[in-house]
């Protein structure tokens, strides 16, 4: 047991209470799973120069050898969020696991190696599309596109006005989306076209089984992580204890409405995860 200043933050729920108390009392059985951007990453203009926050590795790697399992959970392709966590070959993390694109891709620590299916055709019909759309609303100047290889996404923050960007090219992007077999993922500035099937929330339910854990903690900050605070509730329904995280400061009401704990950003989100590991 290591000591601890700092009290542990109250969950504002008592299902989150019991998650808690949980993880406390059986971190071997505990999967604790983490979202990227805007969650162990600041949300930044320019996503490409998205980084894990200075304290993530090292909070990881404090909690890693006392829970069951640590996984990232991202919309990024599984190497990029490698790369811009600096997960790779870090003594601590050997079990880690990053689920990228909503769970389509898998990258192991412990193998280093991407297993992914083959992408989906709609996203290349759409990426070649997306220009011309894009030239057709004053509102596209100043977004950016993002390719992510088996996704692509639109965003709006750089934009003379973001939110009204967002809002003009969401229902034409929508459309596009449709049309190819794909759907439209909304998130903080960004709108992201995506293949069908496959979300966080699908991708948590199948690691908690895989691993066979008993108790799930689930940190997030953006709309496409309501899927696996539903997957939470359900296995909370069913006898397993949950702790849900929101990081930010009701940037996203919608999220941070169903939390147990809501914590402002990455660096408090950390700061919480350093102080568990540092109670077990």
């Amino acid at each position: 047991m290591g000591s601890h200043p700092n009290p542990l933050p109250t969950p504002v729920t008592s299902a989150g209470a019991d998650g808690l108390a949980a993880l406390l009392a059986r971190p071997g059985k505990a999967v604790v799973a983490l979202d990227f951007d805007g969650t162990l990453a600041e949300i930044v203009p320019d996503p490409e120069q998205a980084r894990a926050h200075p304290g993530a590795v090292p909070a990881l790697v404090a909690l890693a050898p006392h829970v069951a399992s640590v996984a990232v959970i991202t919309g990024r392709p599984a190497e990029v969020a490698v790369r811009y966590g600096g997960f790779a070959g870090v003594p601590g993390l050997e079990h880690l696991v990053v689920l990228g694109h909503y769970g389509a891709e898998r990258w192991d620590a412990v193998s280093s190696a991407v297993h992914a299916p083959p992408p989906h055709p709609g996203v290349a019909a759409a990426r070649a599309e997306l220009p011309g759309l894009l030239e057709r609303f004053d509102a596209w100047q100043g977004t950016w596109t993002e390719d992510k290889g088996r996704a692509v996404a639109v965003h709006t923050r750089r934009a003379a006005d973001p939110q009204g960007a967002f809002d003009a090219l969401r229902a034409p992007l929508a459309d596009l989306a449709d049309r190819h077999g794909l759907m439209l993922e909304p998130g903080r500035l960004v709108l992201e076209l995506r293949p069908p099937g496959m979300d966080k929330g699908v991708a948590l339910a199948e690691y908690v089984r895989e691993t066979g854990a008993e108790t799930v903690v689930y940190g997030g900050d953006d709309l496409g992580d309501l899927p696996a605070f539903a997957t939470v509730d359900t296995l909370r329904a069913s006898g397993h204890p949950g702790l849900l995280l929101c990081s930010g400061t009701g940037e996203v009401p919608e999220l941070a409405e169903k939390a147990d704990l809501v914590l402002p950003g990455p660096a408090a989100l950390i700061d919480f995860l350093a102080s568990v590991a540092a109670r077990l």
